[in-house]
């Protein structure tokens, strides 16, 4: 398999993997990605509180180009970025209180 064909598995991967929600009971709004260089010169991207690979379809992220592991680590930590402003969205609007709550 060449260079380019890997690559564009990869990011194929990614774009299904993130179009299906992600891996299931990955949606920790503190998860957070990076990405680093292996002895054999190849990047993983890794989740950076546990030091394991990030994982999708089953494979871990690891034996990546420095270009798809930049990638796919700024797509991951923005959807988490998303996410968290999501979440803080919905905790905001449920704590204005209600006007049965204000007494009479």
């Amino acid at each position: 398999m060449t260079m380019e064909t890997e690559r564009k598995q990869i990011a194929a991967a990614i774009s299904v993997w993130e179009n299906e929600g992600g891996a299931p009971g990955q949606d920790s709004i503190h998860h957070q990605y990076g990405r680093r260089i292996e002895a054999d010169r190849s990047w993983t991207i890794y989740h950076v509180f546990t030091g394991v690979p990030a994982r999708f379809g089953g494979d871990a992220m690891t034996g990546l180009s420095r270009l798809d592991a930049t990638s796919g680590m700024l797509r991951l930590n923005l959807r988490n970025a998303e996410r968290r402003r999501e979440r803080i969205e919905l905790s905001s609007f449920k704590t204005i209180p209600r006007p049965a709550e204000f007494g009479s």
